[in-house]
C-alpha cells in the first residue's frame, strides 16, 4: 500500500476530528498560549498521542484537544489499525419517522429547564503505533465553564483494551481506573465560544446559533450536525431546543434512516446516516429511543488509506451520560 499524501493524511486527520471553526481562521494570542499549555501536558507517561486540532478559538483549542471522538496517531511505517465493528442496526425506518418518533419523545421526558454550561461525555480513543498493538481507551470526559468564560475540563480513563476483543468491544459499561489523565483550568474569558449566554428554543433561534458556530444558512445535514456537535460538546440542551435541531435536520439533505440499535453504553437508539460532502468519512447520529435527545455520533471512515480501511469506526463519542459512571 502506497505511503499516505500530504493531502491524504489531512483528509484522514480532517475525517476523525473536523475543525468546526472555519478552516481558514486564526487562532488569537489567547488561543496558541493555551494550546501550548495543553500539548505542553503529557495525556500519559510511556504513551504517544496525536490530538487532531483543526482552525482554533480558545474554545476549539481546549474542546478539540480534549473531547475527540478519535486520537489518532498516524504510523511512519506500514500499519493498519484494528478498530471496532461497527452498530448493527435492524429494522426499517424513514427519516420523517425516526425524527418524529424522537420529537414525541422529547415532549414526554425530563430534561434540563435552561441550557447548562456542563457537558459529560464518554469517547473511545484509538492509539496506534508501529511495532506496537493498538488500544482501545475508553475515558469519560466533564467540561464545567462559566458566564465569564472561566472552566474546568476534567478526563478520566476507563480500563484500555484490543479493538480485536469482541467481547470487550460489545461491553456497555466503562470500567474507570480511576486515573485522571488530563486536567485543565481555563482561566476568566478564555473559553472564546460564540454563545456565552442561554439562548432560545425555536428553530430560528438554532439556526442563529448554528451560523454563529460558522454553519452556513443553506447547509448540508452534515455541516448542520457536525455545527450540532460543537454546540452540545459546550452546552447540555433543552429537550425543546433538541427538538428544534431535529427540525432543522428534517430539512437538509443527505440523511439515511438506519433502524434501531444499542449503544455502547447499553442504550436504546434509533440511527441516522450522514456522509460528508467530500466523501471522507459519515458520521452516525444517534438518538435515545426514550428521551429523543442526541446521545451518540460514530464516525466512520470512506476512503481506505495507510491506517484504516473502508468501513473502519475512527470516533465514538456518547453525550448524556450517567452520574453513576466513575468520574
Amino acid at each position: 500500500m502506497p505511503q499516505l499524501t500530504d493531502e491524504e493524511l489531512d483528509r484522514l486527520l480532517y475525517a476523525a476530528a473536523p475543525a468546526r471553526t472555519p478552516r481558514d481562521a486564526k487562532p488569537d494570542a489567547a488561543a496558541l498560549e493555551m494550546l501550548e499549555r495543553i500539548m505542553a501536558t503529557p495525556p500519559h507517561p510511556h504513551r504517544t498521542r496525536n490530538r487532531v486540532l483543526g482552525s482554533l478559538s480558545v474554545a476549539a483549542a481546549v474542546v478539540a484537544a480534549v473531547v475527540v471522538g478519535a486520537n489518532v496517531l498516524v504510523p511512519t511505517g506500514h500499519a493498519e489499525a484494528a478498530t471496532p465493528e461497527p452498530l448493527a442496526f435492524s429494522g426499517e425506518a424513514t427519516v420523517a419517522d425516526t425524527l418524529s418518533a424522537a420529537q414525541d419523545a422529547l415532549a414526554s421526558s425530563d430534561g434540563p429547564d435552561a441550557p447548562l454550561r456542563y457537558v459529560r461525555t464518554a469517547n473511545w480513543s484509538y492509539n496506534v503505533e508501529v511495532g506496537e498493538s493498538s488500544e482501545i481507551m475508553p475515558q469519560v470526559i466533564t467540561l464545567q465553564w462559566d458566564q465569564d468564560q472561566s472552566g474546568h475540563v476534567t478526563v478520566v480513563d476507563g480500563k484500555p483494551y484490543d479493538p480485536s476483543d469482541a467481547a470487550a468491544n460489545a461491553s456497555s459499561e466503562i470500567v474507570s481506573t480511576g486515573e485522571v489523565s488530563n486536567e485543565y483550568v481555563i482561566e476568566p474569558g478564555q473559553f472564546g465560544t460564540p454563545a456565552v449566554e442561554p439562548f432560545g428554543a425555536t428553530e430560528e433561534d438554532l439556526r442563529t446559533v448554528l451560523q454563529a458556530f460558522g454553519v452556513p444558512e443553506a447547509a448540508s445535514g452534515f455541516e448542520v450536525m457536525t455545527g450540532v456537535g460543537t454546540i452540545i460538546d459546550q452546552w447540555t440542551l433543552t429537550n425543546a431546543q433538541e427538538s428544534s435541531v431535529l427540525g432543522i435536520l428534517s430539512q437538509t439533505d443527505g440523511v439515511t434512516a438506519l433502524g434501531t440499535s444499542t449503544d455502547r453504553l447499553g442504550r436504546a437508539v434509533s440511527g441516522l446516516r450522514i456522509v460528508s460532502e467530500d466523501g471522507v468519512a459519515s458520521d452516525t447520529v444517534l438518538l435515545s429511543l426514550d428521551t429523543g435527545r442526541i446521545v451518540g455520533v460514530e464516525r466512520t471512515n470512506l476512503i481506505e488509506n495507510e491506517v484504516y480501511p473502508v468501513g473502519a469506526i475512527i470516533g465514538y463519542r456518547l453525550f448524556d451520560i450517567d452520574e453513576e459512571i466513575p468520574r
